[in-house]
């Protein structure tokens, strides 16, 4: 497992992927995406730092079971009010998004528009720098709009971090973040709740 791990991020980064995106891409944390690409098979490896890798090609390879747990995820959400907007955070939180601004439309009778969010570590190749992401002008605004902020993996929050901050520099009101699966085991960032379908525990 490993090995292939460490096989696709370095074909990810010879296709001009940042760190960031390899990370989003092998749903792991930006540290473990950093030491995958600098492994050389013929030199003394250092130690991978302690990360868990996930998979959901099984749901997001098929449409129906994408649109099932979109559906489990809008259902979480409502706990916190009814949304306005969805922000997908792009790239994996993306269809999510999508589906879940169409299924809580239906749910709640109210339009509910889709935003999506391009983090800072897609933007630049300097992982290190302080700046946010931003909020794509092609989709739903968020200004003045109560939003439910989506994403398919936190590993350690500072992207749902950088949308909040996004979110409410607009004038708009984070509800919640939703996810698929949560490797931070936060329960809030920046007092938003955060609410995921499985919770990943170290023991």
């Amino acid at each position: 497992m490993k090995e292939k791990l460490i096989q696709k991020a370095q074909e990810l980064r010879q296709h001009g992927f940042t760190t960031g995106e390899i990370a989003d891409e092998l749903n792991v944390s930006m540290d473990t995406a950093r030491w995958l690409t600098l492994q050389k098979p013929a030199e003394e490896k250092p130690e991978a730092p302690t990360d868990f890798a996930i998979n959901w090609k099984s749901i997001g390879g098929n449409s129906a079971r994408l649109r099932y747990v979109s559906s489990a995820l809008s259902d979480m959400t409502l706990a916190y009010g009814e949304a306005e907007v969805v922000c997908g955070i792009a790239v994996s939180g993306i269809p999510f998004a999508t589906m879940m601004a169409d299924i809580l439309e239906d749910m709640t009778g109210f339009e509910t528009s889709l935003a999506i969010f391009h983090p800072q570590k897609h933007r630049k190749a300097d992982d290190e720098t302080d700046d946010e992401g931003t909020i794509s002008t092609n989709f739903g605004t968020v200004e003045g709009k109560k939003v439910v902020i989506v994403d398919d993996v936190t590993t350690s929050g500072k992207t749902a971090k950088e949308v909040i901050h996004t979110v409410r520099d607009l004038g708009g009101e984070p509800l919640c973040v939703a996810v698929l699966i949560d490797k931070a085991g936060l329960s809030e960032i920046e007092g938003v709740p955060i609410e995921s379908l499985i919770k990943v525990s170290r023991i």
